[in-house]
């Protein structure tokens, strides 16, 4: 009898979580506004990980703030 309390609990519990996210998934429809864009990185394409479990966006649109520094370094290192 224990276990099937446990058991049903455990149902409860992910149909709530399911409802939460369906929820929020539409909710978030709502706060679209027509004007949207994507943001650059969006557009960019998507790469898995290594371990392929996510696949994430690429953002390929920003640089590198210490390139100049790290170029030098590595000029430096190289003599």
């Amino acid at each position: 009898m224990s276990n099937a309390i446990i058991i049903a609990g455990i149902a409860v519990g992910v149909a709530a979580m399911v409802g939460v996210m369906v929820y929020a998934h539409d909710n978030q429809q709502n706060y679209l506004q027509d004007g949207s864009e994507l943001a650059p990185a969006a557009e960019q394409g998507v790469f898995t990980s290594e371990l392929g479990m996510v696949e994430l966006n690429k953002e390929q649109w920003h640089e590198d703030p210490y390139a100049e520094m790290s170029a030098k370094i590595r000029a430096e290192a190289g003599k």
